[in-house]
């Protein structure tokens, strides 16, 4: 089965680069998995991330290289652990997929993908549209005045 999902991921390389776009490997092989596999996808990468920062606080200490990985990598995925006790990880997936489904996002890196998910998951409003709004303009309004 893994034989098979990484060729079907390079075939869909080929395929990108021979209509003139451009995707990320981990953009080809997001898009193989199921709904299910994806919400595993995204947690392994969230532990992942944690146990990580973890190791090298262990391991190193404070010093630049933990506080780079705090400040470009962890402190948002501690952050996305926060949300995850009021939100389904199926709504990150979803954000995640929205960010992929532009052609312009298909080659950006999964933090990034992660990054779009979490604002957007922060920003006050019902609907996709109202987030949307609050987004473009800057002013997150505070859930539930």
């Amino acid at each position: 089965m893994r034989k098979l999902i990484i060729i079907l991921g390079l075939l869909a390389m080929v395929t990108a680069q021979d209509s003139g776009e451009s995707y990320s490997p981990v953009v080809v092989y997001w898009k193989t998995l199921t709904p299910g596999e994806k919400e595993i996808f995204l947690f392994s990468y969230l532990t992942q991330v944690y146990e990580s920062h973890s190791a090298m606080k262990q391991d190193l200490g404070f010093n630049e290289v933990t506080t780079w990985y705090y400040d470009n990598r962890a402190e948002m995925v501690y952050g996305i652990f926060d949300q995850l006790e009021n939100t389904e990880v199926s709504e990150f997936v979803g954000w995640v997929d929205q960010f992929y489904s532009h052609p312009d996002f298909q080659s950006r890196p999964f933090i990034e993908a992660l990054e779009f998910a979490y604002r957007y998951q922060e920003a006050a409003g019902e609907s996709m549209w109202e987030k949307y709004q609050n987004m473009r303009f800057d002013k997150i309004e505070p859930q539930g005045d």
